[in-house]
Order: structure tokens, then sequence, then C-alpha cells
């Protein structure tokens, strides 16, 4: 076990206090034009090619993209300050973190490691009818237009998702480098398009983040393609004066 690199990468666009002090996890700051965080902090601007400058609207996918192009662990995840994944969530000490052990096992049995999916989670909608509802119905038809084009075999998959009323949120998951990198390569060739396509000027705040909620809706057609075998993990939110009454639900 000791010879597998395992890091998870835990996104942030501040400094925090630390709730993760196993060595297996390593702050990551984006938006690293802008933001500040401290020293030891890994940034999303740190290589030529970057796409820090693209925080706003791709929330911590900037932080995926630099672990796409350059972490060389055998094994990657991606994180938020906030939110870790937890193997109890009724009970959950530091000591309940996923740590490299639990990690490997759950992987030499599952593909990827991913968040645990919510009951209720879209408000008794469809995974569709809750994007549009909450973010704009013109980019998931072009988002499926995309698809449709660049690649069509996983045009039944998005199909099969637009109905689905409960799937993998946050942005968050732990694999493989090779297979994350796959999933990396895939995910911004669609999103790099669509953000030729998305006017973000004509929404608010919340919604110009849009490239951020439309990844998470873009996993789980990913996942449902390739027919991977999950391992889903219950997510907490840390800041939280009781964390086990913040978990975190669908954006």
């Amino acid at each position: 076990m000791g010879k597998v690199k395992v890091k998870i990468y835990t996104v942030t666009h501040k400094k925090f206090k630390k709730y993760a002090r196993r060595n297996i996890y390593q702050s990551l700051l984006v938006g690293a034009n802008k933001n500040k965080g401290d020293e030891d902090f890994i940034k999303d601007n740190s290589f030529e090619g970057n796409i820090s400058d693209k925080n706003s609207s791709f929330c911590e996918l900037t932080g995926q993209y630099w672990i796409y192009k350059e972490s060389n662990e055998d094994i990657v995840g991606l994180c938020h300050y906030r939110r870790y994944f937890t193997k109890n969530k009724k009970f959950f000490p530091r000591s309940m973190l996923l740590n490299k052990r639990d990690i490997i096992n759950y992987l030499s049995n599952y593909d990827i490691i991913l968040p645990q999916k919510g009951k209720n989670q879209y408000n008794g909608l469809t995974a569709k009818e809750f994007f549009c509802q909450k973010h704009d119905a013109i980019v998931w038809q072009e988002c499926r237009e995309i698809i449709k084009h660049k690649y069509p075999n996983y045009l039944e998959m998005f199909d099969w998702f637009e109905n689905e009323t409960e799937g993998y949120s946050y942005n968050m998951l732990i694999c493989n480098k090779e297979l994350f990198d796959s999933y990396s390569e895939w995910l911004f060739s669609i999103l790099f398009d669509l953000e030729d396509r998305v006017d973000l000027s004509k929404y608010d705040n919340y919604n110009s983040r849009m490239f951020g909620f439309v990844s998470e809706r873009l996993i789980n057609v990913w996942v449902k393609y390739h027919n991977l075998k999950v391992k889903e993990v219950p997510v907490v939110f840390t800041e939280s004066k009781n964390p086990l009454k913040n978990f975190l639900k669908s954006l």
C-alpha cells in the first residue's frame, strides 16, 4: 500500500481552517490569479495553459483541470474545503474521513468513489426539470447538441439521465489517475464548446457558475456510459455548528 501514491486535493478559493489533517490531503487554491491562500497551497495557475481565470464560471473545475494536467499520483481525488467524504454520516470526528487504506480498499472492488445520492434530491422533479428550474433550459439543450454531434455514443445516456430523479453531485470524486484523466478530457472538451454558446452576462452571480452546475450532471452520463462500478460515500458539510444537519443538497 505504501508504494501507491494517493492525493486528495481539497479545493478552496480562500484560506480556511483545515479539517482534514491526513497527509493524503493537499489544499488547492482555485482562481489563484485573484484569490489568496496559504503558502503551502498549490495554485491552479501554476502551469502554462491553466484555466484559473475561468474560476467564476467553472468553479472547482479549474482545480480539476490542474489535477488533470499536473498531478502524477496513482490515485487522485477532488474535494471541497467545506465538504469531505466520510465513512459514517452519523458519527463524524476527523477519524471518519477517508484515509489512504480506505481509498485503496474501496478501489480494489470499485472503479470510482462518488458522493452518496440523496433522497428526493431533485425535489420530486427529473434531472432535466430540476436543472431547467434552477438554471437555464437553453444551456441543457445546447449541451445535448454538443454531445449529439461530438460524442453521439453518449447521447442515449444523456437522454437517460435527464429523466432520472437522483444523481451524483458536488463535482467530487476519487479514482485512479488514468480514469480521472479520461473523464476530464471528455468533460472539458464539452464545457469549452458550451462556453462558446452560452452568454453568461445575462445571469446573476449564482448562475454565472453555470459550467460547474453542468458538470455535476455530466459525470452521471459518463459513469453510466462506461458502466463503472461506483462506491457511494456520504459527504458532510464541516463548516457548520452541526454538520450532521447540513448534508449538501444538489445545486
